[in-house]
């Protein structure tokens, strides 16, 4: 440089202006066509939304303080219940609890003599894992038929709804008993009986959003390159249905629970010893005069726990979805 001249930027010409509007070369290894997570700030984001929700939600929070309770005794049946669910005393048939001295049974004791609290620690167990399998291969069935049934809206998907309007005739508990009583009461047969007459709801809810969600841009995008439907449905379709789903199921477990409890008082469900809170229901509707924790401290719990989870369900549903998002 001549000394006494200024130093000036280069001027940018065409060529520059081409070159800056060349987009970033690909990572090697990687296929330009094939779609790639990315991370967001979105996620963090929505995280955040959902702590601050919950921590505004004292009702959620404290509803998820006793699903959180109740799953860890579950887990823990054998370490902190003070007494098998099975083990029976003579001499202490229909024992008040603490609030008649009684130290040893702080909940009481039934007409066998067998702890309450023990019994409903591990009913706990019982609850949780029917709750919990039943949706989850309710929610299997339910969200491919409504999968098939709205990106195939033809005589394909006619004839799933069809099926499921047979269903919805049909009251949910007495076609459940009517299940259960040709199959035969046990564990597995509730569970069965229960995940594969509850996936209607779930076929319902994903059929609307998967009509609606097909008509989009970047569907007929997909369609424009030559992508099969498996992949649209599963790649592209599912994960904008999913929503819903989630919060539908967490709601699902608290219907769940109050049906497997009434196949138990009526006899039809999980047999006993094995303690379940709908058969301690039923060991004390006799007593409920002389003795009315045998009955009255498995239906508050069960009062309990599903209300927590319908709570925990509308914290899910504000955080989720987006038209509540947009309102707050």
């Amino acid at each position: 440089m001549v000394e006494g001249t200024e130093s000036r930027p280069a001027p940018f010409d065409q060529g520059d202006r081409r070159a800056s509007r060349v987009p970033a070369a690909q990572p090697s290894g990687l296929d330009p066509a094939r779609p790639y997570l990315v991370l967001s700030p979105q996620s963090s984001v929505l995280r955040s939304r959902a702590v601050e929700l919950l921590r505004r939600n004292r009702a959620a929070m404290i509803g998820l303080v006793v699903l959180i309770v109740v799953a860890a005794a579950a887990a823990a049946a054998p370490l902190i219940a003070p007494y098998g669910p099975t083990l029976q005393e003579t001499g202490q048939s229909l024992k008040p609890g603490f609030w008649a001295g009684n130290e040893r049974n702080l909940l009481g004791t039934d007409l066998q003599g067998r702890d309450i609290l023990s019994r409903l620690i591990y009913g706990a167990r019982i609850s949780v894992a029917v709750g919990l399998t039943a949706v989850a291969i309710s929610a299997l069935i339910g969200v491919l038929a409504g999968l098939v049934a709205g990106f195939y809206a033809g005589r394909v998907g006619d004839g799933i709804m069809r099926v499921a309007d047979i269903q919805l005739s049909f009251p949910a508990i007495l076609l459940a008993l009517a299940l259960v009583g040709i199959l035969g009461p046990s564990a597995f047969n509730v569970v069965l009986v229960l995940g594969v007459t509850g996936w209607v709801v779930y076929a319902r809810v994903v059929r609307g959003r998967v009509l609606s969600v097909k008509e989009t841009e970047f569907i007929a995008a997909a369609h424009a390159i030559g992508a099969r439907d498996p992949r649209i449905i599963f790649r592209h379709v599912l994960p904008n249905v999913m929503t819903p789903v989630i919060v539908l199921a967490t709601l699902e477990v608290a219907t769940v629970i109050i049906a497997e409890a009434t196949l138990s008082f009526l006899g039809v469900g999980i047999q006993p010893p094995t303690p379940t809170w709908g058969g301690m229901l039923a060991d004390g509707k006799l007593y409920l005069r002389n003795a009315w924790w045998v009955s009255t401290i498995p239906g508050v719990t069960i009062t309990v726990v599903v209300l927590s989870i319908n709570l925990l369900g509308d914290w899910l549903r504000d955080t989720l979805d987006p038209r509540f998002r947009l309102a707050s």
